[in-house]
């Protein structure tokens, strides 16, 4: 069970083997799961991420336990299974393939700067430290996505 709450906290192997930037990385995995959740209706993608949040915090208590030390950058559930908070009610399906890289660009810039209270979250111990701090900041990558997607984006939806 040890090899498997490893396997998931580290992206499927990922953050294991990234030559560098393991959050960046690890964050590809989260692109898939962002737009299956985006194909759910809006009250149902709030409580779906928030599954996959609490869901994050055993994985990578584990994989922190098992690597022996604290919030190890093979550690990247928080950033994959964390990353659709940044698109709730965004309808990803829409809009064209490369607005995607746009909002991966924002997510890892917000996580990596890591605004406040972002990077003091860090301190909390184990998988609740890990995850927290990426929860509030996809928070603040949900609000700049959104402002994007306004500005730039909503017209290029596909909807009619």
């Amino acid at each position: 069970m040890k090899k498997f709450c490893v396997f998931v906290a580290s992206g499927f192997g990922i953050g294991l083997f990234a030559p560098f930037a393991p959050g960046t990385f690890g964050s590809i995995p989260g692109v898939a799961l962002a737009y299956a959740v985006s194909a759910l209706p809006l009250w149902l993608q709030m409580p779906v991420c928030l599954g996959f949040t609490l869901l994050a915090i055993p994985f990578c208590d584990v994989a922190e336990k098992a690597f022996g030390i604290k919030d190890d950058g093979r550690i990247v559930a928080d950033e994959w299974m964390l990353y659709p908070i940044a698109f709730v009610g965004i309808p990803l399906l829409e809009l064209p393939w490369w607005t995607m890289i746009v909002f991966f660009c924002i997510v890892r810039f917000v996580d990596i700067v890591k605004p406040w209270p972002c990077r003091g979250l860090q301190s909390i111990p184990g998988g609740r430290g890990i995850v927290i701090d990426d929860f509030f900041a996809n928070l603040y990558s949900l609000a700049i996505n959104w402002i994007v997607y306004i500005l730039f984006f909503a017209k290029l939806c596909t909807a009619n």
